[in-house]
């Protein structure tokens, strides 16, 4: 009997945390679309880069960026240097690099 109530157990367990891993969740490709959106859109970015947290986009015209956004969405830092924005976003930023890239038909270097 012991066996069978730990194995209950157990399953329980793991139920709730798969429950509580999920609603945690947010929706990734959503948020990664607003921030594209944010930068102006795709037609706006020229080239990304990304190293460890941060993200560097260099923009045809970077008043089309909605920096206090990018900041609401998470971003602890941002940085404008010319036309290019330092974006210092977290682990999201190799992300973004990525579906930016695939936005616009480019190989990830």
């Amino acid at each position: 009997m012991d066996n069978i109530e730990l194995i209950i157990i157990t399953v329980i367990i793991l139920v709730v945390l798969l429950a509580v891993l999920k609603i945690g969740k947010k929706d990734v490709h959503l948020e990664l679309n607003k921030l594209v959106e944010y930068l102006g859109g795709k037609d706006n970015i020229i080239e990304t880069e990304s190293n460890l947290s941060r993200f560097k986009v260099t923009l045809k015209d970077v008043s089309k960026a909605n920096k206090e956004a990018i900041t609401k969405m998470g971003a602890k830092g941002i940085v404008e240097i010319d036309n290019e924005l330092k974006i210092i976003l977290g682990p999201e930023s190799k992300q973004l690099k990525k579906y930016i890239n695939n936005l616009q038909g480019k190989q990830m270097k």
